[in-house]
């Protein structure tokens, strides 16, 4: 089977979705935001080529609200008691189903370059672990050719030693560690800031959802909701 892109998400719901932007956001656009992430997320993961492409969702109930958003790929529930738990059991699984190598990916980042994405899938193909550091001292992406449980259940996910601790592990399983260039996700408001600043220099065609519904809001973090 060919090798496979998970992308990581969450149904947005008001008071569910982005919660440490609320303040100065309101619930509701900061759910609105998120699903605007999650388009863009899905958009870049289409300009991976020669991948199979699968969202892992959350709750179990989402599933009619991910066929809509993306008919165009595979789907499956999210399946474990933490974060690290489910992402194990993700790769897992798509490794186990016959992908020459899987790798995930968070709904968090929306200008994230597909050409990360896309280098990590190259860099599989030589390293038994790929890993792209987010500064806030986890990683945005984890690929792999095997499955390493004890790589994502032995570590403390929403960390910021989440890349360290994992990087440990690697060194004691004696595996072959590939690392991209770092990257952010968006979780806090100085992060939203960084944000809006990149996308006042970014290309057009990046990010276009998250872009679009950020012009709709008055200020930096005024919490608006579009009209």
């Amino acid at each position: 089977m060919s090798p496979t892109l998970l992308v990581i998400a969450k149904q947005p719901i008001p008071g569910q979705s982005k919660t440490r932007l609320c303040p100065p956001l309101t619930s509701e656009t900061a759910a609105a935001l998120y699903a605007c992430f999650l388009r863009d997320t899905l958009a870049l993961a289409r300009q991976v080529p020669a991948v199979r492409h699968e969202i892992v969702y959350l709750p179990t109930a989402a599933a009619d609200y991910f066929q809509a958003l993306a008919p165009d790929m595979a789907q499956s529930v999210q399946c474990g008691a933490d974060l690290g738990a489910r992402l194990d059991h993700a790769l897992t699984a798509a490794l186990a189903a016959g992908a020459v190598a899987a790798v995930a990916i968070g709904s968090d980042s929306p200008t994230l370059p597909a050409t990360y994405v896309a280098r990590a899938f190259a860099l599989l193909t030589s390293h038994d672990l790929v890993l792209g550091p987010s500064d806030d001292g986890g990683y945005y992406l984890i690929g792999l050719r095997h499955p390493q449980p004890r790589l994502l259940r032995e570590v403390t996910m929403s960390t910021p030693t989440v890349l360290r601790d994992t990087l440990a592990i690697a060194a004691e399983l004696g595996l072959q560690v590939a690392l991209l260039p770092p990257w952010y996700d968006v979780d806090t408001v100085a992060e939203l800031t960084r944000l809006r600043a990149e996308l006042r220099s970014a290309p057009p065609g990046v990010a276009v959802h998250t872009r679009a519904f950020l012009a709709t809001l008055d200020g930096p973090d005024t919490p608006a909701t579009p009209g």
